[in-house]
């Protein structure tokens, strides 16, 4: 079977759509169909973020095993020490690092509050968010293709 980060780059497409719809809406006063679709798009973007997250950390951990002679390890592996061996193997620099610890603990917190003021904090992540998954994605690819 060969691995491939097709599903979460489209996941970054679905992302990128829903905050460039979020964009194209006017700030401030809204009429109600416009604060519907705000409504809609915001948490299609924040729904794209929590997949596309889930879906790295399960593809970090497939590519870590390439590198790591005892897969069972890595498995054992809670999420932020994934990150970790990332950077440890260069599939992302220190500071990357740091932003994919804070996307996840965002991620955390979306698992349990829904409230607007929240799911804005996560939006302002997003497009940082957005580069960096693109750059990661790239990165587990090329390891996946190492290894076939």
């Amino acid at each position: 079977m060969t691995l491939s980060t097709e599903h979460l780059l489209r996941t970054a497409s679905t992302l990128e759509r829903a905050l460039d719809a979020l964009s194209r809406i006017p700030a401030g006063q809204r009429d109600v169909e416009q604060d519907i679709m705000y409504d809609l798009y915001r948490n299609a973007a924040v729904k794209s973020f929590e997949l596309s997250l889930e879906t790295t950390g399960k593809l970090l951990r497939k590519a870590i095993k390439a590198f790591n002679a005892n897969p069972r390890e890595v498995d054992s592996l809670v999420f932020n020490d994934v990150l970790r061996y990332a950077g440890k193997h260069s599939l992302m620099d220190e500071a990357a690092v740091v932003r994919w610890i804070q996307y996840r603990a965002n991620r955390n917190s979306t698992a349990h509050d829904y409230g607007v003021s929240f799911a804005n904090e996560t939006l302002a992540l997003l497009p940082q968010y957005l580069i960096d998954l693109r750059q990661l994605a790239k990165r587990i690819q090329g390891v996946f293709d190492a290894a076939n």
